[in-house]
């Protein structure tokens, strides 16, 4: 089994804090593992019983009648009230309950939110669930949860997880994530068409389905093209507009910008792909457009485009910006205004990274190999005017070093394993 300590470490901080443990995420990335096998490990481990850990899991037969929130609250209550033990209880796939009349309260709508929060305030109840991720968004927990809840948000395993797993020669093991991603059921394949139909399958008969019937989208269509293009295009500027008018140039037909911005919204509410803003790095303000979209999980992305647009460069910043925000950092896209002739230049710097009241810039750059190369991938770092910390990571390098302008040049695999510091 492969270790999901970063999250599990998590969990165990987060025990009885007096809120509901939400778990998100992707669909597939090893939420239900995460809870009913590593952190139920865990809790035994710690000397609490069986019998003390209380595990619906509804999508399973067995645990069908629990999908009705007034028969799941009841059964909880039947085992946890009047006693002094502590209790655990885990729903996992919480989108199949239903809402249902309460009869006995002038027949008001119930929901599992309603019931979660009630058995919240057992006092000798530590609760968890999670949810895929098209059904337990993160506006769900914020508004049903009345602010109650903690959220943990899995991603697809990390290179240095997936490594950890894996093992071999740290470069073989990059090309095979950068190529296949970190989905945690890839990592146990050895057939490479094993690897495709299962990505393939995973988007299209999973996250596909989830979203057109979560949203109720009649256009399935133009939701497949909007995914199409912004695999193409990951890690570039874009923005409603554009998206709009280049499916109305391909298709011959007019795609409204509001429908493209709604289908883009579904796709990262459902989690499948993450938008980085652009801020003015000396204006201190955001730019309300263009913006970048980075997939979630980029072997996800290479099986979009059917694994024919491999191009290292960008799918290296994709790799870093789900890094970056797998390890909690606020990441931004670098913008800065350089006058150059009478004119103004907007020289960009892949990520702006804070974490609290610090901060690091960050480039990517697969390769520096000739002079223009690197003046382009330097450039806006040297413009910043401040003296907060700047980082490239780099393919082409063998060990790190700091340069002249005492930018800290970084081996991608250093950072994907944890062993450059950052901060």
């Amino acid at each position: 089994m492969i270790q999901r300590d970063f999250y599990l470490d998590r969990l165990i901080r987060n025990m009885w804090n007096g809120e509901i443990k939400v778990i998100t995420g992707i669909r597939r990335c090893g939420k239900s593992v995460l809870l009913f096998d590593l952190f139920y490990e865990y809790l035994l481990a710690q000397g609490m019983e069986d019998d003390h850990i209380i595990r619906l899991e509804l999508d399973q037969r067995r645990y069908y009648k629990f999908r009705n929130p007034i028969t799941l609250c009841e059964y909880v209550e039947g085992i946890v009230a009047g006693s002094s033990e502590k209790f655990f209880l885990f729903v996992d796939e919480v989108q199949f309950t239903i809402k249902v009349k309460d009869e006995e309260n002038g027949g008001i709508e119930v929901t599992i939110y309603d019931m979660l929060n009630e058995l919240k305030s057992y006092k000798n109840l530590d609760v968890y669930v999670t949810g895929s991720n098209s059904r337990m968004l993160s506006k769900d927990i914020a508004t049903e949860f009345r602010g109650r809840a903690t959220q943990i948000h899995v991603y697809p395993l990390s290179f240095a997880e997936f490594y950890s797993y894996i093992g071999g020669d740290k470069r073989d093991a990059l090309g095979n994530y950068m190529l296949y991603g970190g989905m945690p059921r890839i990592a146990a394949l050895e057939n490479e068409d094993d690897k495709k139909s299962y990505l393939t399958n995973l988007y299209d008969e999973l996250y596909v389905k989830d979203i057109v019937e979560r949203n109720r989208i009649e256009r399935e269509d133009v939701l497949n093209a909007i995914l199409d293009y912004v695999a193409s295009q990951v890690g570039s500027l874009t923005n409603p507009t554009n998206i709009s008018n280049a499916l109305t140039s391909m298709r011959n037909e007019r795609i409204n910008s509001s429908l493209v911005s709604a289908y883009l919204s579904h796709t990262m509410d459902a989690f499948l792909i993450e938008m980085a803003k652009r801020y003015d790095v000396k204006g201190k303000t955001y730019f309300n457009y263009p913006n970048k979209y980075y997939y979630t999980d980029i072997g996800l992305r290479n099986a979009r485009l059917n694994y024919r647009q491999f191009d290292p460069g960008h799918i290296m910043e994709n790799l870093v910006y789900n890094e970056l925000v797998r390890r909690g950092y606020s990441v931004d896209v670098g913008v800065i205004i350089e006058r150059k002739h009478s004119k103004k230049v907007q020289r960009e710097i892949d990520f702006v990274v804070n974490s609290g009241d610090r901060r690091i810039y960050i480039q990517s750059a697969y390769q520096m190999d000739t002079d223009k190369k690197e003046n382009s991938e330097l450039q806006s770092l040297k413009l910043t005017g401040d003296f907060f910390k700047k980082i490239v990571i780099r393919m082409d390098i063998p060990h790190n070093f700091y340069d002249a302008n005492g930018f800290f040049h970084c081996n991608l695999i250093d950072f994907l394993l944890g062993d450059a510091e950052l901060f």
